[in-house]
Order: C-alpha cells, then structure tokens, then sequence
C-alpha cells in the first residue's frame, strides 16, 4: 500500500516584480492581481490549519475560512490569498488589517493552487495540471472559499480592460512551471497597472 504523506505548511512561491509581462498566451497564464495576505492552508489528521506566509497562525483570526476548509480532502495543501470586500465589492486591505470590528466585512479565501491532495505532493507537477485537480476539489467547499481563475484574452486585451476598470494589476505564470517553495525564478510575475487602485473581484468560485 502507498505511503501517504502528511501535509504541512509549503513555504509560498514568490512572484517576480516587473513592469512588462510575457506577452505569449500559450506558454503563460494571466491572472487578477490581488491585495490581501498571502495563505498556505492544509488538512492534516483530519485538522485545519492556515498559516500566514510567515508559517504565523490565521486559523483563530479568519475561523469561517478555516471551518469551511476543513471539507478539504484530508493530507492537502492549498496556496492562495485572503482578500476583504467592501459593499461595493472591492478589496480594501484597510479593512482586512482591521478585520474583527463592528460591523465587520466579509472575507474570502480566494485559492489558485494545489500543493499535495490527499498525502500525493503535487509540487513537481507542471501548474495547468495543479490547477485541473483543483477544480476538481474546490466545487466541494462553500464560500467564503473561492477559486481564481486564469483569464481568457491577450495580455493587450487584459491589460485595457485592468486599466480601464480601474483595477490593480495582473499576474502571469508559466502554464508548465513547477511550484517552487520560497522561490523568485521568474516563473511567476506581477505588475501593476494602476497606481493606488483596488481590486474590483467579480463574485462567485
């Protein structure tokens, strides 16, 4: 019978600051820019953790986020960011600082990768593929647990529109790119579009 591993907090993959992205589709996959925290959350013996980029505890802070998580397939790991919406629907990393007030706004768990399912370390697997078994896994968890998507279009298209939409910024990845825990290569890249900006994130998983 197979080993099953045990999941554990996955230090991040970092994203490179640039100001022009890879303009090639095919080979890379864009992204919304999100302004949150970072969150690494993992299911191991049956218990939810979410650690902050720093490997600090976020399960007590955000308990509705690591509730719903615990419907996750035991021995998983998953990366993605913890944003704050506004009334109008729209990041505020004001309010996610101050999260816990009265009244106190909604936050989500906005999930873009897997990094082990249940005990099998997906780190060497190509991104496209990461992200195929994890829209498999998502359609299982409720909100506030979101999945981010790629978006469809060239990055000229993509860029008028984060531009003219007000948004913050986009992301593109490697669509062949392994996960790299704690690294920068460059496989992985942000740039931002508009100065002082929030993000405007459409709702749904």
């Amino acid at each position: 019978m197979r080993p099953i591993g045990k999941a554990s907090f996955v230090e991040p993959m970092l994203l490179l600051r640039t100001d022009h992205l890879p303009d090639d589709s095919a080979r890379w996959q864009y992204q919304l820019k999100l302004d949150g925290y970072r969150g690494i959350a993992f299911k191991d013996d049956g218990k939810v953790s979410l650690r902050s980029r720093n490997n600090k505890d976020f399960s007590g802070r955000y308990r509705e986020i690591a509730r719903v998580l615990s419907d996750l397939p035991n021995e998983t790991v998953v990366d993605g960011e913890i944003v704050a919406l506004d009334p109008e629907g729209k990041p505020s990393f004001n309010l996610l600082q101050n999260y816990g007030g009265s009244p106190s706004s909604p936050v989500f768990f906005y999930v873009f990768d897997l990094l082990m399912l249940s005990g099998k370390s997906t780190l060497e697997e190509p991104l496209y593929q990461r992200q195929e078994q994890l829209e498999r896994v998502l359609p299982k968890l409720q909100e506030p647990i979101r999945y981010l998507p790629g978006l469809d279009g060239s990055l000229a298209d993509l860029t008028r529109a984060v531009r003219e939409q007000g948004l913050e910024g986009l992301v593109a990845k490697r669509r062949d790119s392994v996960y790299e825990p704690g690294a920068r290569s460059g496989a992985w890249r942000k740039m931002r579009i508009n100065q002082g900006q929030e993000l405007v994130i459409v709702s749904g998983s």
